[in-house]
């Protein structure tokens, strides 16, 4: 890639993309026959829904948002059912905010000082900072314990596409790694559509198009998500099967970092294996393969 990915082309495919999972039925119009020339809605039924002239959807799908108003965005949103996540990244794609520069580009988020210290305080429960790219920033001894020892790896492989795509022992780590590496490209497609003149992330995202045909496929699907919460489930080398509740809490100073934390329901026997890998501590971290 070239160190930034194409803002129009990523809208024209997302529209097209959202546009084709669509069918008459589903938004109250005639099917006309099966014999249907594309899949999903053709431009001029979702016009008619949006309440747009043909011309000035064709113009939009075909990458060209300038001057488009929030107002039309809103109505091609509705009609299309995007969710939450897809209308923040329609808006990101179709009337990007201007972006410095520098921060595009940087080598790495700074954690807060006391970011690290509130880590460090909580020794039961793994918890990590995320970042930009789905860089792994910061984390404390339990999510190294859980997750591997990602500080003997080099800084730039410590990140979650990497692992989850990259590195083998991750799929044997997630027992649905199909849907967490659905997840992660959610994620990342969000992240391009907010930044896409970031060099890093089209490094990555190019990197591991060469390296990952399941990479590739998830990716030419532009679907987004935002981190939320919800439930993992792991099978660790040393302690087994975990189920896990994950929670995100996004930095108010800094909405690019994310404060992530894993907890089992109490009494259950996914706690009592976090409680095991607590007592091992450093020793279970190292055991890990990374």
């Amino acid at each position: 890639m070239d160190g930034q990915l194409d803002r129009r082309a990523e809208l024209s495919e997302f529209l097209r993309t959202r546009r084709a999972r669509l069918k008459p039925e589903d938004v109250g119009l005639p099917s006309f026959g099966r014999h249907r020339r594309v899949p999903g809605l053709r431009r001029e039924e979702l016009a008619q829904l949006a309440g747009v002239s043909v011309a000035y959807y064709t113009r939009l799908e075909q990458g060209n948002g300038r001057n488009v108003s929030v107002e039309v965005l809103d109505a091609i949103a509705r009609a299309l059912r995007l969710s939450d996540a897809e209308q923040a990244h329609l808006m990101h794609l179709a009337k990007p905010k201007q972006q410095r520069r520098r921060a595009a580009g940087r080598a790495q988020q700074p954690v807060r000082v006391a970011l690290l210290q509130l880590l460090e305080s909580i020794d039961t429960v793994p918890a990590y900072v995320a970042g930009r790219r789905s860089e792994i920033l910061a984390w404390n001894r339990m999510a190294a314990a859980l997750f591997g020892d990602w500080g003997g790896l080099p800084a730039q492989e410590r990140n979650w596409a990497r692992l989850v795509f990259l590195n083998p022992e991750y799929r044997e780590l997630f027992v649905d790694w199909d849907q967490k590496a659905s997840d992660m490209v959610s994620f990342l497609r969000m992240d391009a559509g907010r930044h896409p003149d970031d060099p890093r992330l089209s490094a990555l995202v190019g990197e591991l198009s060469v390296k990952s045909e399941e990479f590739r496929r998830l990716w030419a699907t532009h679907d987004v998500k935002e981190k939320s919460y919800g439930v993992k489930r792991l099978r660790h080398p040393l302690v087994g099967d975990l189920t896990l509740s994950f929670e995100t809490f996004r930095m108010v100073d800094d909405e690019e970092q994310s404060f992530v934390t894993y907890h089992a329901e109490p009494g259950s026997p996914s706690a009592e294996a976090l409680r095991l890998l607590a007592s091992w501590g450093k020793d279970a971290a190292v055991s890990l393969p990374t």
